[in-house]
């Protein structure tokens, strides 16, 4: 599993973990969410923005 960080507030979708307040459930893959998914901390960024964290 992977996870990918936002470039403006460092906030990170590990895939492992999910993101359950935003309706996402642990497991679900970076592909799997919707290609107009926003950072739900700072809500500047799209998913074609966020970096691979290493």
């Amino acid at each position: 599993m992977s996870t990918y960080r936002c470039p403006v507030c460092e906030y990170e979708y590990d895939e492992a973990a999910g993101e359950p307040r935003e309706g996402y459930p642990a497991g679900t893959p970076w592909a799997g969410l919707p290609e107009d998914f926003t950072c739900p901390d700072c809500g500047v960024r799209e998913k074609p923005d966020f970096e691979p964290a290493s």
